[in-house]
């Protein structure tokens, strides 16, 4: 098969891509491939359904600007498709004192990046948004929500096939190699011929990579992230959206609890290494990937600085006991009896050899080829910007390498 594009991957990042992508440039030939028998089978479908504000990230990031831009786009997207949302806000609260300058530090990039309404509040006017929270101080963030980012997945995949492009599926890339004029993508079904290849594998963005960068240091960890579903009897104890300050010496916003867009509350995730790049279940074991990460320098280096907190996270894995004990410093009143397990979902979290999780969007070009190497939380808020960010990148590729018909 003949395309001008062949995007790697129909997660929410790949389809928004080609979305955005035949918006712009609408007279090109795309295809999608993915290994998956559906769109959406891993981190979009596995996420908590939370809309970002953009009020973590670093101001100037493409985090941060993505995130905002992303979110501006999302919202008419959604409207425009009828996908359900709610902008129901949160409240990001400090249970200790030690807490407040990061939560002060918070608040001061939220500003930066343009968030309006966001104020710090105190207990008293914590408690009216969140009664049942143990808090001495807030953020309140009324730009958050609750989306399914499945279905928005689902939205963009109709589009590109209302547009008469294709999406193959239960195709896995094999191997990448370079023609004259051309990049062939080698499946377990097919070759797909294509003028420019976008690689958005997600969890094997790395791998993908690999196939025409081999001097790309970068390794994406697994890291899993594991819910509990607080008992419906429960359910009042959480309004919307209540998250802890993060804890600055660890990467992740640490458990939390979400209000689902189709109903129910979710509380988590934790943040373990996986044992294989797909391993949802405590018990998934894959031998080969395993080792790769385990013989990495990075992991050694990052394991090294973080080991304290990996042995909690990974107790956390196995102890539900020790997870309610982490859930109750946010409400003290929920018990073991309140929560069952819930789903899980893998981050795909990519590491240096100098053991920093990357800690920003990191999209790496070559001839004929886009890699998206690193796309983390909030990419699924951020899709049609990254998309879009994508896009710029991709047409001037088209301009060089397609001509017009």
């Amino acid at each position: 098969m003949e395309a001008d594009v062949c995007i790697i991957g129909a997660g929410i990042v790949g389809l928004a891509t080609a979305y955005q992508l035949l918006e712009k440039q609408n007279d090109i030939r795309v295809i999608i491939l993915d290994k998956e028998l559906e769109v959406a089978q891993h981190q979009t479908g596995h996420n908590s359904g939370v809309i970002h504000s953009g009020i973590y990230y670093k101001p100037g990031s493409l985090k941060a600007l993505n995130c905002r831009r992303g979110y501006e786009l999302l919202l008419p997207f959604c409207e425009q498709n009828d996908i359900p949302n709610e902008i129901c806000g949160k409240v990001i609260v400090a249970t200790k004192e030690e807490e407040k300058p990061a939560l002060d530090k918070i608040l001061k990039h939220g500003l930066a990046n343009g968030l309006e309404g966001i104020r710090k509040i105190s207990k008293d006017e914590t408690l009216e948004i969140e009664p049942h929270v143990n808090a001495i101080e807030s953020i309140w963030v009324p730009q958050a929500g609750i989306i399914n980012y499945k279905s928005v997945a689902n939205a963009y995949k109709k589009n590109i096939l209302d547009k008469g492009q294709n999406i193959l599926l239960g195709h896995k890339v094999i191997d990448i190699k370079s023609n004259q004029g051309e990049v062939i993508v080698v499946t377990n079904n097919k070759e797909i011929r294509a003028k420019l290849v976008i690689n958005c594998a997600g969890l094997y963005s790395d791998k993908i990579a690999k196939m025409t960068m081999p001097d790309n240091k970068i390794k994406i960890l697994p890291f899993r992230g594991e819910y509990y579903e607080l008992a419906e009897e429960k359910q009042n104890l959480v309004n919307n959206l209540i998250y802890p300050v993060p804890n600055p010496n660890f990467p992740f916003l640490g458990v939390h609890y979400t209000r689902m867009i189709e109903g129910g509350i979710e509380a988590g995730p934790n943040a373990v290494l996986a044992f294989s790049r797909e391993g949802y279940s405590r018990w998934d074991f894959n031998l080969k990937e395993l080792t790769e990460v385990l013989s990495y320098s990075g992991f050694h280096r990052l394991a090294y600085k973080y080991w304290r907190q990996g042995l909690d996270e990974l107790y956390r894995s196995y102890s539900k006991k020790a997870f309610v004990s982490a859930l109750q410093h946010l409400i003290p009143e929920v018990g073991m009896d309140d929560l069952k397990r819930g789903g899980s979902g893998v981050r795909a979290m990519a590491c240096a050899p100098d053991g920093e999780l990357v800690d920003d969007y990191v999209i790496l070009e070559q001839k004929r080829m886009i890699n998206v190497c690193n796309a983390p939380s909030p990419a699924a808020t951020s899709s049609l910007a990254i998309g879009e960010t994508i896009t710029e990148k991709a047409i001037k590729h088209i301009h060089e390498y397609i001509k017009p018909a």
